[in-house]
């Protein structure tokens, strides 16, 4: 944006990261400081602070958004700022088995309601709809983002996801749809310079079909459930500590959440990245990746092994617990 004329300033809360070139950047933290004095003299404002970060992966993943959101557009109340774009995730239409393949802006939002990360990026998209509609100069625009990968940097939701698909449903394995980070960056430039009104999905043409998927993800352990199942042992592995994917993500890794980029491309973003090269530069290649076929086929069944063991381990210990703790009953 810089080196399209605009005068930007950059907002984070730390100040490790080397700004671009021609980029003003401010230390501070939005939950703190005087926001006001921020967007002083500013005519766009564009609200990025909605990743998911490794300690917001609980049961409530990104708590802090609804305080945040909420001082953000006080202070933009009470400043000429007359754009607004915010970032979101394409989970706000969530994952469901009669979803349109793809979605399109059109597609109702419905996130999956036990997965708090989308739920909370939902109700930050009704709160800045609703600025906007308070004064006829206004425009918001919302981006709706896949999986955003950076190289050799999985990012939170990316981690999460894998970490889930361990535990495969019979109902079937989902598309993979995977976007890089520069072509996320460069969407925010194409729609500060647009203004689109309302909603924008931000992903690669296509998506990456479920066999391939799994031939990308390699041959890592895991284990084919019916549904309620699987939904259960998601629940246990969360209880026992056994995974960073809180239950809520499963339908994500079940059925079709993929998008469509058309009234992106319409306004003159092409992705630089297909979903293929996306997940490849954001994956970290470890020993596992450098082993030849046959290592790597003896340490996945010993760790199927293993993670079965620990599965049937955590069952006996929470029958256990139950045991020791019977529920009296009353009438």
């Amino acid at each position: 944006m810089a080196e399209a004329g605009h005068e930007v300033v950059g907002v984070d809360r730390r100040s490790s990261v080397r700004p671009a070139p021609g980029v003003d950047l401010v230390t501070a933290d939005l939950a703190v400081t005087d926001l006001r004095r921020l967007f002083t003299g500013a005519d766009t404002v564009v609200h990025l602070a909605s990743g998911l970060r490794p300690q917001e992966s609980g049961a409530d993943p990104g708590h802090a958004i609804p305080a945040v959101a909420q001082r953000l557009l006080a202070a933009l109340d009470d400043s000429v700022v007359t754009h607004l774009v915010v970032l979101s995730t394409a989970m706000v239409y969530g994952a469901w088995p009669d979803n349109p393949v793809p979605l399109t802006e059109e597609a109702e939002v419905q996130p999956c309601p036990d997965f708090r990360f989308a739920v909370r990026r939902a109700d930050l998209e009704r709160r800045a709809e609703e600025w906007g509609r308070g004064r006829p100069e206004r425009v918001t625009t919302i981006l709706r983002p896949a999986v955003t990968v950076a190289e050799e940097k999985p990012g939170g939701l990316a981690r999460l996801l894998a970490s889930a698909k361990a535990i495969r449903s019979e109902e079937g394995d989902p598309m993979g749809q995977f976007l890089h980070a520069d072509d996320l960056a460069e969407a925010v430039v194409v729609v500060v310079d647009r203004r689109p009104l309302g909603p924008v999905n931000v992903a690669p043409d296509g998506w990456i079909p479920a066999p391939l998927m799994a031939d990308l993800g390699g041959p890592v352990p895991r284990l084919r459930l019916p549904a309620p199942l699987g939904a259960g042992v998601a629940r246990l592995r969360w209880t026992l500590g056994l995974t960073d994917a809180p239950p809520g993500i499963q339908p994500y890794t079940v059925h079709p959440w993929v998008v469509s980029n058309d009234r992106l491309r319409q306004l003159g973003w092409e992705a630089r990245h297909s979903n293929e090269e996306a997940y490849v530069a954001g994956h970290e290649p470890g020993t596992f990746d450098q082993l030849d076929a046959r290592s790597r086929q003896v340490l996945s069944l010993g760790a199927a092994l293993v993670f079965v063991v620990g599965l049937v381990s955590g069952l006996v210990w929470l029958l256990r617990r139950l045991g020791d703790h019977p529920v009296d009953g009353h009438d």
